[in-house]
């Protein structure tokens, strides 16, 4: 026995053997056919673009590649997920081969073309999602084979063609998302068939017709998005039978009908509810206050009447209220006795009343309403009385509109509260006063509408704090007075400015000129005087500029015609002399040039708007001539005496400024040989617009002979030291240069002749230049700043004791980094050249009094060119610039061209060293791990692991959680800013404007 056992083991093992060896192989075959699809897949994904999903090779297991699962099993691909990545390919068929994929998510990779036939050979695919890419085609019927999808999902791509029918064919089909694509003709009613079904987005497409009324058999629909199409009809009674519908939204279409009056019972679970911009009509839905659940209710749009039921405040869930532009109210006293009701709504962050018929006086409880209000629109309504003071408590407002109603009395002082405050719309009523000073404590707004009230005094210095303003309305009004000096220099963000129809006087302002992003200026139907100010031709984004019925005076100035924005110039009625400048001309986008009733005389140019009779207005100006035909005025005359004036004054123009060249250059010659051995640099750079001029001695009597005692840092290139000038009313810092460091006096030269030119109110500002020569007859530089008490960022971060025991707040971080990006937006985009600093780093933020931060040390800034006009010669090599180790971006490291991006790089390193509390070299960052990979990672759940514990300190005792939960958000915020700014490549990196934007955002959200 044990002789057979033994014959057989001998024979059975070696079969057993190679039936496993064969099972093994095919298992190593299968692997290998999934790899080949893989590779095959990513050449086709990334275009072939070296570098793109670098894990993708043979020296990995594909198990192991970046998006890739394997069954346990059979080690075969089973999830494929890729997503937020410029790849820019295409799906290639080789996908086909990946049959045991049972999850395919490709999302925001920049994809285009069609989606491969193959695709139907996935016959285990149970969620397909190519959200947010440019997939494009119709959606192919081979993917009727796939028939165990639960999930499909198109959305915000290019799909054409119409909703297939075979959807309804479906039978696990539990969520169908294709809104946001190109699809046409009507709603399927097959998809009654889908019966498993949860989900239907078809929102922003060109559907047509009506909703299908066997969509009402879908029992197991939860959400039903069918806005933004062209859906017309009434809506089908079927659909009141979804009793599980938690979201129903029909925004957007042309439906009519009216909406039940149990709706409470027909949607009981029912949280998002939107019938908004169609044409349904009747009274207000009483019903809803019993849906307890409800977050979102808009039915904005629609021919709605009556009045509001008193029983709202049962919504205690209530985030999103919008009726506006309806018929609601009757212009009664009691038209808003509703409001008491919504103050129990503490979850109520917009509310949209705008465009009804509301009556009555704005009632004092709207002070009650909730805290969390952050959008509250009751414009374009018959509301009378005044505007309560307790509208201040409203501090979580960003977006406040009144206008448009019968208010009358003083805008309330406690205006001034809501700090939040980006729009502000108090125009179209009666309201009387001066405007209040409290206004200049909204700091972040952005839109302040004041116009077509009747209030007086001068246009307030105050609004210089208002530093965010883009847009300022406060005209037709009974304003007086000049302009306040020094106002609009800080004002640099502004695009509109209307001031029309007032009583202003006064000439234009020069410091108009600073304001880089001006688009329209409306100054007409005052009392300004003077001449229109040179400093204007630094507007080039100006496109109207209308100045009519104004007292002016002088000639039309030639640089008007460097305006190439320009659509709009009127300057009628006014007491313009002189000729028409032919420079006008060049305006090539001009379509309305009112010049009429001034003192014009001379010839009128033709050509470019002047060759257009029905854009220019001429008239009232007698003595002009010349010009197209159609303007039907009389030849000029070459003899006429003004003619020969002129020719004589430009004659004698000519000849003094020959005499004067002459005798220039005689001094020049002259002081220029007396003077030849002088120690002194004989082209010492300037500073434009400086009156303080030092010399050596008097910054060594300053700073007490440099004594270490005021040296307040040392820099790559010098030290810096704390003094105060005789006379000169503040500290000052001077920067003293080690001439024997190399690059010292190009740094020099290059951080004069850079701040010299520019001015911003977060840049360091500096006073003067002086090069010279110290008691020992050695060359001396040193550059003379206004001195910041506050020391530099790096000692907040990382030395409290140097620096008055500062502990820097989450607060006053944000403000900080908002301070740092508008210097960047000025250095990048409001220059005649891009100024690229190439040093951004704690240590180069300096702090004044009040913790505002001011950019500073230009020793190593490059000019460049603007974006649009970037050419191979205007590239700076970034080998020649040193920057720190840490915050230079990687592209200079491989001798890539500076550029702006750079510093956004720098920026990014920064928002995330004052997250963190730690510098991007600290020990604890090795090879493969450094800042901003250690964020990323961190993002969102890990946040509070890795930031500054100092920042968590204030909410320690918050024994609910409530503060931590909105601290954590804004952290979160912070930190996806500083990665997004700090990604490798410079393509990838947040625009500065963004960023304004993004932390702007965490301002308003502070808990």
């Amino acid at each position: 026995m044990r002789i057979l056992m033994t014959c057989f083991l001998c024979f059975a093992i070696p079969v057993l053997m190679h039936y496993m060896l064969s099972a093994t192989n095919a298992l190593s075959l299968s692997s290998y056919t999934d790899e080949l699809a893989l590779l095959a897949l990513k050449e086709k994904l990334t275009n072939s673009v070296p570098d793109s999903l670098p894990s993708w090779n043979q020296s990995l297991h594909l198990c192991e590649w970046q998006g890739v699962t394997c069954g346990p099993r059979h080690m075969r691909v089973s999830v494929l997920h890729l997503e937020n990545q410029t790849l820019g390919g295409t799906l290639g068929p080789s996908l086909g081969n990946l049959t045991f994929l049972r999850i395919l998510k490709l999302q925001s990779l920049a994809l285009h073309g069609e989606i491969p036939k193959q695709v139907g050979q996935l016959k285990r695919l149970q969620i397909l999602d190519l959200r947010y890419n440019k997939l494009q085609g119709e959606i192919p019927i081979e993917l009727t084979n796939c028939t165990n999808i639960k999930v499909f999902v198109l959305r915000e791509n290019r799909f054409t063609g119409r909703v297939p029918t075979w959807f309804g064919s479906m039978p696990q089909l539990t969520a169908l998302f294709l809104e946001t694509n190109n699809l046409v003709g009507t709603i399927p009613s097959s998809l009654q068939n889908a019966s498993s079904l949860q989900m239907l987005f078809l929102s922003e497409n060109h559907l047509e017709g009506s909703i299908p009324y066997s969509l009402g058999k879908l029992s197991s629909l939860e959400i039903l998005g069918l806005a933004l199409n062209n859906l017309s009809g009434e809506i089908p009674p079927s659909l009141y039978n979804l009793s599980n519908i938690l979201s129903f939204n029909l925004l957007g279409n042309e439906l009519y009908g009216s909406l039940p009056s149990n709706i409470h019972l027909v949607f009981p679970k029912l949280v998002e509810f939107s019938v908004a911009r169609n044409h349904i009509t009747g009274n207000f839905p009483n019903s809803i206050s019993n849906l307890t659940n409800l977050k979102r209710f808009d039915i904005a749009g629609n021919s709605f009447n009556g009045l509001i039921p008193l029983t709202l405040g049962r919504l205690n869930k209530l985030d999103f209220f919008n009726i506006e532009n309806n018929n609601f109210g009757s212009g009664g006293a009691h038209d808003l006795d509703f409001l008491s009701s919504l103050t129990n709504c503490t979850q109520l962050s917009m509310l949209r009343l705008d465009h009804n018929k509301f009556g009555s006086k704005l009632p004092n409880l709207i002070g009650n309403l909730s805290i969390n209000l952050k959008y509250f629109d009751l414009s374009d309504n018959q509301i009378y009385g005044v505007i309560p003071e307790r509208i201040g408590q409203l501090i979580g407002l960003t977006f406040l509109d009144i206008g448009s109603n019968s208010l009358e009395g003083s805008i309330p002082y406690s205006i001034g509260k809501l700090k939040n405050l980006v729009r502000l719309v108090l125009q179209e009523n009666k309201l009387s006063g001066n405007i209040p000073t409290s206004i200049g404590n909204l700091t972040i707004l952005s839109e302040l509408y004041l116009s077509s009230n009747k209030l007086e005094g001068s246009v307030p210095f105050f609004l210089r704090y208002c530093t965010q303003l883009q847009i300022l309305s406060i005209a037709v009004n009974k304003l007086s007075g000049d302009l306040p000096n020094q106002t609009f220099r800080y004002l640099d963000n502004l695009i509109f400015i209307y001031l029309h129809h007032n009583s202003l006087t006064g000439s234009i302002p020069s410091e108009f000129g600073n304001l880089k992003h001006l688009s329209e200026l409306y100054l007409d139907s005052n009392h300004f005087s003077g001449e229109i100010p040179k400093d204007l031709a630094a507007c080039l984004t100006l496109t109207r500029l209308v100045l009519m019925g104004n007292l002016f005076h002088g000639q039309i100035p030639p640089f008007l015609g460097s305006l190439r924005s320009l659509e709009i110039l009127d300057i009628s009625k006014n007491n313009f002399s002189k000729t028409i400048p032919f420079e006008l001309r060049n305006l090539t986008l001009l379509n309305i040039l009112n010049l009429s009733f001034n003192n014009l005389y001379g010839e009128v140019p033709i050509g470019g708007v002047f060759s257009n009779v029905t854009a220019i207005s001429l008239i009232g100006n007698k003595n002009l001539c010349g010009g197209i035909p159609q303007l039907k005025l009389p030849k000029c005359s070459m003899a006429s005496p003004k003619t020969h004036k002129r020719y004589l004054k430009k004659k004698l123009i000519i000849i003094s400024v020959i005499g004067g060249v002459l005798i220039s250059f005689i001094a020049f010659t002259i002081v220029h040989f007396l003077t030849r051995n002088s120690k002194k640099l004989s082209s010492s750079p300037s500073l434009q617009n400086r009156t303080l001029r030092v010399t050596y001695g008097e910054l060594h009597e300053a700073t007490d002979g440099f004594s270490s005692a005021n040296l307040v840092g040392m820099g790559s290139f010098g030290s810096v030291y704390k003094g105060s000038l005789f006379n000169f009313e503040r500290h000052i810092a001077v920067k003293v240069l080690n001439l024997e460091t190399s690059g010292a006096t190009k740094s020099f030269v290059a951080e004069c002749n850079a701040l010299g030119k520019m001015k911003h109110r977060n840049l360091v500002k500096i006073l003067t230049c002086c090069s010279s020569v110290d008691y020992k007859g050695e060359d001396f530089k040193a550059i003379v700043f206004e001195f910041m008490p506050n020391g530099s960022l790096e000692n907040l971060l990382h030395d409290n004791e140097g620096s008055e025991n500062h502990s820097l707040g989450l607060t006053q971080r944000v403000d900080i980094a908002l301070d740092v990006a508008h210097a960047l937006d000025y250095l990048h985009h409001d220059e005649d050249q891009v100024v690229v600093h190439c040093d951004v780093k704690p240590s180069n933020v300096l702090l004044d009094e009040d913790i505002v931060a001011h950019l500073g040390d230009f020793g190593l800034a490059r000019l460049i060119r603007g974006a649009t006009e970037h050419s191979s010669k205007d590239q700076v090599s970034s080998s020649t610039v040193k920057g720190t180790i840490g915050y230079l971006p990687p592209e200079y490291g491989a001798g890539g061209p500076v550029s702006s991006q750079g510093d956004i790089y720098s920026y990014g390193i920064l928002l995330l060293e004052m997250l963190t509390g730690k510098r991007p070299v600290d020990n604890m960052f090795c090879e493969n791990v450094n800042l901003h990979q250690l964020c990323k990672v961190k993002i969102p759940e890990g946040i509070l692991e890795v930031v500054d514990q100092r920042l968590l300190e204030p909410f320690a005792e918050d024994q609910t959680g409530i503060m931590e939960n909105k601290v954590r958000k804004c952290l979160v915020m912070f930190a996806k800013i500083g990665v997004a700014c700090s990604e490798e490549f410079p393509n990838q990196r947040m625009l500065i404007k963004d960023v304004i934007v993004r932390l702007n955002e965490i301002k308003s959200s502070f808990p």
